[in-house]
Formats: C-alpha cells, structure tokens, sequence
C-alpha cells in the first residue's frame, strides 16, 4: 500500500554479523546448548522412574507380608481341617460349671495322630492366680495336657500335641490350678471322662 508511488527501496538481507550479534542480544549474551533444555527434562523423568520403582517395590513388600500372613493361616485351617475329618478323631462335648455359669469344652481326640484340639466356650475368667489345666488321663495317672490361663469369657481354641512316650490314653480331665500349672491335679475338678 505504501509503495503506490514506486518510492520504497527495496529490502536488503542484513549483514551476517549484525544479524548474529542482535541474535546474542535477544537470548541474553550467548547461546544455551541444547543439553541446557534437555537435561531438565531428563532429571524429571529419572525422577519419576525412580519414586515410581520405589512406589511398586514398598507395594509388593506389603503384598508379598499379606501373602505369607493369609499362606500361614491357610495351612493353619488346613491342619485343623485334617485334624477335625481324620479317621481316628473322636468328639467329645463336656458341659462345664465355672462361677455359676455353664460352659463347655468340645475335645477333637485324634488318637492316630496323637493330637488333639480343644475348643472352650463360655468358660469363666480365671482368678489372677489361677489358670485351668487340661489333663490326659492314662493307664498310669494323668499327664499335663495344655495350661489355659484365661483372663476373659472369649471363646478360646488350641491344637495340643500328646507326648511322646505317654501310655495310652484313656480319658480327659480339666481342673482348676495355681497360674504357673501342676505336675498332677491339685485343685478343684471340673471334669474328668472317659474316651
């Protein structure tokens, strides 16, 4: 539009070194290398990488404890469960008396394997000073079977193994004795059965 007389001149490429020296000026003074504007980038990215691998390694720490929790209480129900259906396992419900208040003692005896799980329901709590004391009767007296300090009413439920070189075992019985437990029954009786 300006040029309808014809009196422009006519553009002119600049001068190399005039072109490179208002260049230098616009980008402060000299020239950023290309790593100056990678580099940032690349620090933000092993950055990432790196909490990332950390993030999943605590992860699978947490996973891989939750595992081995749920694996030991698997092969806890399975032992159980083997126990319970064996061949040789008889079941026995006593009704208890504790402190005017009725209970019981379920006895899985697994006589082939010589374990045997005893699960107590609404049993008393015990005394400070006294626990209950579950007892293998044998041919030849009774032997300890399991000490059973309970300090509330819940239901309370263990595996107990019969020892080795006890005599064959005829019954069971459970009474009440001192915290630490006796080599024989001392205390009051509150059941003793025959198998």
């Amino acid at each position: 539009m300006t040029d309808w007389l014809g009196m422009t001149p006519r553009p002119e490429a600049p001068r190399a070194e005039l072109r490179a020296e208002v260049l230098a000026r616009v980008r402060g003074g000299r020239r950023r290398p290309r790593w100056a504007v990678v580099s940032p980038l690349a620090a933000a990215a092993v950055l990432l990488v790196v909490a990332g691998a950390g993030w999943a390694g605590l992860s699978l720490r947490r996973v891989n404890g939750r595992v081995r929790v749920l694996e030991t209480r698997l092969a806890a129900a399975q032992d159980t469960m083997r126990l319970l259906r064996g061949p040789g396992t008889r079941v026995v419900q006593v009704p208890v008396r504790t402190a005017e208040r009725i209970g019981s003692i379920t006895l899985f005896a697994d006589t082939a394997g010589g374990r045997w799980y005893v699960a107590c329901e609404n049993l008393a709590p015990n005394r400070p000073n006294e626990a209950y004391q579950l007892w293998f009767v044998t041919e030849t007296g009774t032997v300890t079977a399991a000490l059973m300090p309970m300090n509330s009413s819940q239901p309370m439920w263990m595996a107990v193994e019969v020892p080795a070189g006890v005599a064959r075992i005829t019954g069971a019985a459970m009474s009440i004795e001192p915290r630490g437990g006796s080599a024989a029954p001392t205390g009051e009786v509150l059941f003793r059965m025959t198998l």
